[in-house]
């Protein structure tokens, strides 16, 4: 089965099971988080798992979540590549800013070809990460392990590195543009939660800024 066999709305559930999967080190995605962003009725989503379990992309057994089977990872990590890529292409040849990829990715990703990922790959010098730190799946489907920890389990007085941020909230990454905090990025943690903020210094600027405890999740680091 090819990627294009199936409906774009079926690719796109294909790919937010294997997001969510991912996050959570390939433990079964809830219905419930699945179905919220898929910005569905749970309802809703519940018949489009059934129509791919019956296609034999993904496994559903009752209260034990969503996982994807053999066929349906091979497929969901070609929609990755392809997402990844393109926003890669966006961002480091159109000029868009980390923030504004992702939905014009979301768009482009069901009517590119073979072809064309191939060659924007190629165009690209193969990429192994996007703009967020994301790794970008190979053509033969391998994908680099990512750091878990998160700044969230950094204490006062730590030097990390920022490896990635997730992309679920534009105005988080229109913030840390702000201060030219990107993958990459060298910050120490001055102090640590006090009324639900975190304040952190960039160590190439010297910039101090606060983080609002409830981003920390989104930031993954590592030494």
């Amino acid at each position: 089965m090819h990627i294009s066999d199936l409906p774009d709305r079926s690719q796109d559930y294909l790919k937010t099971i294997w997001d969510i999967t991912e996050l959570l080190d390939n433990q079964p995605a809830a219905l419930g988080d699945i179905a919220e962003k898929m910005s569905q009725k749970t309802p809703t989503a519940s018949e489009a798992i059934k129509k791919l379990a019956a296609r034999g992309l993904v496994h559903h057994e009752k209260y034990a979540g969503v996982t994807l089977t053999e066929q349906g990872k091979a497929l969901a990590i070609e929609m990755v590549r392809r997402h990844r890529l393109l926003e890669t292409f966006l961002h480091d040849v159109l000029g868009y800013t980390w923030d504004e990829v992702h939905s014009d990715a979301d768009l482009l990703e069901h009517a590119a070809s073979d072809q064309l990922i191939e060659r924007i790959d190629a165009h690209l010098g193969r990429p192994r990460k996007d703009p967020h730190g994301d790794p970008i799946p190979t053509a033969e489907g391998i994908i680099e392990e990512v750091p878990r920890t998160t700044l969230a389990a950094i204490g006062a007085g730590e030097t990390v590195t920022i490896s990635r941020v997730q992309d679920i909230d534009p105005e988080l990454l229109r913030y840390l543009a702000q201060f030219k905090v990107a993958p990459g990025s060298r910050i120490t943690v001055d102090s640590g939660p006090l009324a639900g903020m975190v304040h952190v210094t960039v160590e190439e600027t010297q910039t101090k800024f606060p983080l609002a405890e409830t981003q920390l999740s989104l930031i993954t680091v590592q030494d």
